[in-house]
């Protein structure tokens, strides 16, 4: 199947045409033929975008098959701002820690492999905490382990095991305050995305279990419900939760000035430099100094310290006005 889209080249963006279908099959060979060109986007910069339109695709199936299960509750739905949404990334900025250590840790109790195994995805995760930097073989070793874990599971298998894990072990890892920005969006009638590169089911788990509206993450090729062992594209991160962001907004019709990104990391800049608000939560030592010298507003839950009003307006008073206005709608239609 064809699909259009627009990569973030060298020198601006370029209208490109992949084949997606079914996600992801023959991409290797277009990836080659997109970033031949000297003018073109690189190979990084292709695998980045078509992962943030897999993962927009993804989230979206997700959420229809969500409220299918659902179905009809006779219960009247809030007023809602239909153009304002936030987007939170989920390690260290709502879960404390790496969601991906912590479902590990659930895999090696049920004996799914080694606790060496566990040993080695914790420490790669040390290293980057303490560098702020991910190491490329790192990342790339990763990479293969966790496909080479899933090729051949089904889908259901991976979303099942992620409600188990939740319930056991992430769930008591939520920070709280985090926890209290989001619920202040949906109050504001708001969506909330978390955008993460865990894999889209076990973002969608967290993002079930917190009520949000859904979660972009990194899409896994699965044929006839069965991991094929191959990424669309790339694993969500960088430009590539940007792109997300934005493919996202233009299929919900979000105005991305109204929107709100909430981040740990300063290599989740450019998603959060695609809101009208940018909030750094927990932020490391890069992402505090971009932070200040761009006004962001910083709110540090892991020592206490109250937020750093740097930003003016602040996401809490976009979120109260938000807030106002649909309580405002819902006096007047009673």
């Amino acid at each position: 199947m064809g699909k259009t889209g627009f990569i973030a080249g060298r020198f601006g963006e370029l209208p490109v045409r992949w084949n997606l279908g079914p996600l992801g099959q023959g991409l290797t060979e277009q990836l080659a033929r997109i970033s031949r060109s000297p003018f073109g986007p690189s190979e990084e910069e292709v695998r980045a975008n078509v992962a943030g339109e897999a993962s927009a695709d993804a989230a979206l199936a997700l959420q229809d098959a969500e409220r299918a299960d659902v179905g009809d509750t006779g219960i009247p739905e809030a007023p809602r701002d239909l153009t304002a949404a936030a987007f939170f990334d989920v390690d260290n900025t709502m879960v404390q820690g790496a969601s991906i250590v912590h479902f590990a840790r659930g895999l090696a109790a049920r004996k799914y492999f080694r606790s060496a195994d566990l040993a080695d995805i914790a420490w790669k995760q040390v290293k980057f905490r303490i560098t702020g930097k991910e190491n490329s073989t790192d990342m790339a070793t990763g990479k293969e382990k966790a496909l080479e874990f899933i090729s051949g599971r089904s889908t259901a298998e991976l979303a099942a095991l992620g409600e188990e894990i939740y319930d056991e072990i992430i769930a008591d890892k939520i920070w709280p305050g985090t926890r209290a920005l989001a619920q202040m969006h949906l109050d504001a009638g708001q969506q909330v995305w978390l955008v993460t590169a865990t894999p889209v089911e076990l973002a969608q788990v967290i993002a079930k279990r917190l009520g949000l509206t859904g979660a972009l993450g990194t899409v896994a090729e699965s044929v006839d419900g069965k991991f094929t062992g191959r990424l669309v594209g790339d694993i969500l991160h960088g430009l590539g939760k940007a792109h997300a962001v934005r493919a996202l907004a233009i299929r919900e019709g979000l105005n991305l000035k109204r929107c709100t990104g909430y981040s740990d990391s300063h290599n989740d800049v450019p998603m959060l430099s695609l809101t009208g608000t940018a909030v750094a939560i927990n932020p490391d030592s890069d992402l505090r100094e971009v932070a200040k010298a761009r006004g962001w507003e910083i709110r540090d839950f892991r020592t206490g310290r109250k937020a750093a009003k740097i930003g003016v307006p602040t996401a809490l008073a976009l979120g109260a006005a938000g807030g106002a206005v649909a309580a405002a709608v819902t006096r007047r239609r009673r």
